[in-house]
């Protein structure tokens, strides 16, 4: 790739991250009273992280089974409440458990 194709690249993705930052500024000079659209806008965030982040957490360990006993701990975790580091670090001795036994020959 040369270099003036990189540059423009760099020059569309700026643009596009700049008009979705700068559009609901300029389209909307009120605020938002319509319930169903605030809750839409106000869910929006948590979904875009959980699809981002639900396809790595599978993907990430050398086994699915291993990436799938990690989410199960922490989801069992922060189903009960338990804080961000006791959930991560749960999931992440989950994972090292179970990649640990899958390496042991029986």
């Amino acid at each position: 790739m040369d270099t003036g194709t990189l540059l423009s690249y760099i020059a569309v993705m700026a643009a596009v991250t700049y008009l979705i930052r700068m559009l609901p500024l300029v389209l909307f000079k009120r605020k938002i009273t319509n319930r169903t659209v605030r809750s839409f806008l106000y869910y929006v965030p948590y979904a875009v992280l959980g699809a981002m982040t639900f396809p790595a957490i599978l993907s990430s360990t050398s086994s699915l089974w291993s990436a799938v006993a990690g989410l199960a701990v922490a989801v069992a975790l922060a189903f009960f409440k338990k804080g961000l580091l006791t959930v991560a670090l749960s999931s992440c001795a989950a994972v090292f458990l179970c990649e640990w036994l899958m390496r042991i020959p029986f």
